[in-house]
């Protein structure tokens, strides 16, 4: 078998190019499937457009405004609560469990106890999960960790899953009978899909690498840039400790540290497409069909021509041209941009002031409430990089809260 033609591009004006190519569909995920195979970021064409149209629904202002400002705080406190009563927290794992905890009743995932030991189950469940969807990056043994993901999944299915079907199907049926009103249903993925079961014909190993795909890509991509972002303040401490008391009380100038930390850090540091046709991307980079198109996110979103001088500087005060948005391309861009990037990283105001009802985002909302806990890094506990991955993740990040 023949090798496929390998392109990369790097500069910011080609890589938002590609993005927005129909001709490129998504390849990243195709060492992943057992979590991602049919999942909404692998469909193409007609199958995306139905599928990403029923679940836009869920993904409006007004439900965003509904978690940011009346799901979320509560979820804030009560997770982290114990952890500030202990006077320290690994953040690795706090902003799973913080992120996953929302995920969960945004793909649909019930949780009957809503306990500390139910929720660090579903963690465990969730970070396998994870392992399955990037095994294109993990350095060990990739058919175990491949059997090792399909053996959770199915745990996970039966455990959580099931029931939670089986909760929607009985209200679905109700409401259809006249029993209950519209209002009570779950507003989730889950609910959306089976509500629409009929059209989209989707098979249960199908529905249940969706609900799988939304619990990790909510929890996961949130999660790492809450981690990161808190690093990005805390390091500011010594050269610029007026930015991070600025932080600490300015959440618009918090949004800014993390769209800030996105660009510098996106959760994934490429994009892969396949080619369907022969195509020519900006600046006359010819594409032969069948090529692999790799996108250089972390070379685009640091282009001078973009970003301008020190591109690859931490710089909440950055000022941009019009069109650039200021986490660059790392929510990607085009048919397949994050569904969920207004949910994580709240609006972009563009240059203007907020508005009263401007949406910061869950992760700004997330790291305000560790900073107002006076989180602060512990000198003879030092944060390590997770060795098994190659996408530059914290492995551990310890913290200590004043007691």
């Amino acid at each position: 078998m023949t090798a496929p033609v390998e392109i990369t591009v790097s500069t910011y004006e080609q890589a938002r190019d590609a993005f927005r190519r129909k001709e490129l569909r998504q390849a990243l995920y195709d060492e992943g499937d057992v979590v991602m195979a049919d999942v909404l970021v692998n469909l193409h064409g007609d199958d995306h457009r139905a599928r990403r149209r029923l679940e836009n629904r869920l993904f409006r202002k007004d439900t965003h405004a509904r978690y940011e400002q009346e799901l979320f705080p509560p979820i804030v406190a009560a997770t982290l609560a114990p952890h500030v009563a202990r006077g320290r927290a690994e953040l690795v794992g706090l902003s799973h469990e913080l992120m996953m905890n929302l995920a969960a009743s945004t793909a649909g995932v019930d949780r009957p106890l809503g306990t500390e030991d139910e929720t660090r189950h579903l963690y465990r469940y969730l970070m396998v999960f994870i392992q399955g969807a990037t095994l294109a990056h993990h350095t060990g043994d990739r058919d175990a960790k491949r059997a090792e993901v399909a053996a959770a999944m199915a745990a996970f299915d039966a455990e959580f899953l099931a029931p939670s079907i089986a909760r929607r199907r009985a209200l679905l049926a109700e409401v259809e009978a006249g029993a209950r009103g519209e209002a009570d249903l779950p507003r989730d993925v889950l609910t959306t899909l089976l509500r629409n079961e009929d059209d989209l014909h989707l098979p249960d190993d199908v529905v249940l690498r969706e609900i799988c795909f939304f619990l990790l890509a909510g929890a996961h991509t949130s999660a790492t840039a809450f981690v990161r972002t808190l690093h990005q303040v805390l390091e500011m401490e010594d050269a610029r400790p007026d930015d991070v008391a600025r932080a600490s009380t300015d959440l618009g100038f918090l949004q800014r540290c993390v769209h800030e930390t996105v660009r510098l850090q996106p959760s994934s540091p490429i994009a892969q497409r396949w080619a369907l046709a022969d195509i020519e991307l900006a600046g006359g980079v010819a594409v032969p069909e069948g090529a692999r198109v790799t996108i250089d996110l972390m070379a685009a979103n640091r282009d001078l021509a973009a970003f301008g001088d020190h591109a690859d500087a931490f710089d909440p005060h950055r000022e941009l041209p019009a069109g650039v948005a200021p986490w660059g391309l790392s929510f990607g861009l085009g048919m397949h941009a994050c569904i969920g990037q207004d949910l994580a990283a709240g609006i972009d105001p563009m240059g203007r002031g907020l508005d009263a009802d401007h949406l910061y985002g869950l992760v700004p909302t997330a790291v305000r409430a560790v900073l107002d806990a006076g989180a602060r890094r512990i000198a003879d506990d030092p944060p390590t990089v997770d060795p098994e991955s190659t996408r530059g993740y914290w492995g551990r990040y310890p913290v200590a809260f004043p007691t």
